[in-house]
């Protein structure tokens, strides 16, 4: 069957982005739609979960489900692709995308396709991505190897309007527009992958 063919006959996958910046006038949150925009335009259902609008207590296991955190996770589990987002903070991502991420386990994030996006304040973001994907790793999800990371964040976005302005900005560059457009459509064309970790090392042992 032609490549077309076979992506035509696939289901429409299902994106979620999660903006873990809780600043009203977020980078995080603008660039994270820019990624789902251009995954709308490769055919996802698209949905954003802005954390700054959710109601999640501090996660204590003791307690278990609070405020939306039953709504949060159905989320999760219902994606086919997620997309995280998070400004640097002290060389990590943020405490409220942290919170979130312990509400989910397994059952929220095993053989989803992940997409991690940084946006720093400075020039370093390079720590902040490892932790997200170690992390991500820890709970069997599946990281593209497509990052963004985006220095100087505030110096990046410019005022403008038109159809290419989201939040009433555009980016400085085309070349990082692309990069984060590109995340975009890998979490879709990705979103069904079923990732193999076995090897023919790992078959033969035992």
């Amino acid at each position: 069957m032609p490549l077309q063919d076979e992506r035509m006959s696939r289901p429409t996958p299902s994106v979620l982005a999660v903006s873990g910046s809780l600043r009203e006038r977020s980078y995080t949150r603008t660039a994270l739609q820019y990624v789902l925009r251009a995954a709308a335009e490769a055919g996802a259902e698209t949905t954003l979960l802005d954390l700054r609008e959710t109601d999640l207590p501090l996660y204590d296991p003791d307690i278990g489900d609070q405020g939306d955190s039953r709504e949060v996770t159905a989320l999760m589990r219902e994606a086919d692709a997620v997309a995280l987002g998070t400004p640097v903070y002290h060389g990590s991502y943020s405490g409220a995308l942290k919170n979130f991420h312990d509400y989910c386990g397994w059952d929220e994030y095993e053989d989803t396709t992940v997409g991690l996006l940084a946006t720093a304040g400075g020039g370093s973001y390079g720590s902040t991505l490892d932790h997200l994907r170690i992390t991500v790793r820890g709970v069997h999800g599946w990281v593209l190897p497509h990052q963004v990371g985006i220095r100087n964040a505030s110096s990046r976005f410019v005022d403008g309007t038109g159809p290419d302005a989201i939040d009433g900005r555009v980016f400085d560059e085309e070349t990082l527009q692309e990069r984060v457009e590109k995340l975009g459509r890998m979490l879709v064309e990705y979103a069904f992958i079923d990732p193999d970790v076995s090897s023919p090392r790992t078959e033969t042992d035992g």
